[in-house]
């Protein structure tokens, strides 16, 4: 990891088998687009997110998990939504080399 970036406030932490990443989704943010880290008032990270796509039959979740696939250069099937499914906070699980992941990710916040 970066040294100017506290691991204490990232939205993100290691699992077995990649990444657990906590985002705040905007859907019709007017484009799709992944970067900055926002704390909520009980001291947590979000990496922010806006999509075009409506709250609408789970639209705005799959161009979530598109975005956040296409972002990190990973197929759509190694991105996936755990929690927050009618919720703007979302919790993914991502598959994947931890390391190769953050790195990508430490280049949004």
């Amino acid at each position: 990891m970066s040294t100017c970036v506290n691991p204490a406030s990232l939205p993100w932490v290691r699992t077995a088998t990649g990444l657990r990443l906590t985002a705040r989704l905007t859907p019709r943010g007017g484009h799709d687009a992944l970067g900055g880290v926002r704390r909520d008032g009980a001291g947590g990270t979000h990496l922010l997110a806006r999509v075009a796509s409506p709250p609408v039959g789970g639209a705005a979740n799959a161009a979530l998990v598109k975005l956040v696939a296409k972002t990190l250069r990973i197929p759509k099937s190694a991105v996936t939504l755990v929690s927050g499914e009618t919720a703007r906070v979302k919790t993914l699980d991502i598959t994947g080399d931890p390391a190769a992941l953050e790195q990508v990710l430490e280049t949004l916040i």
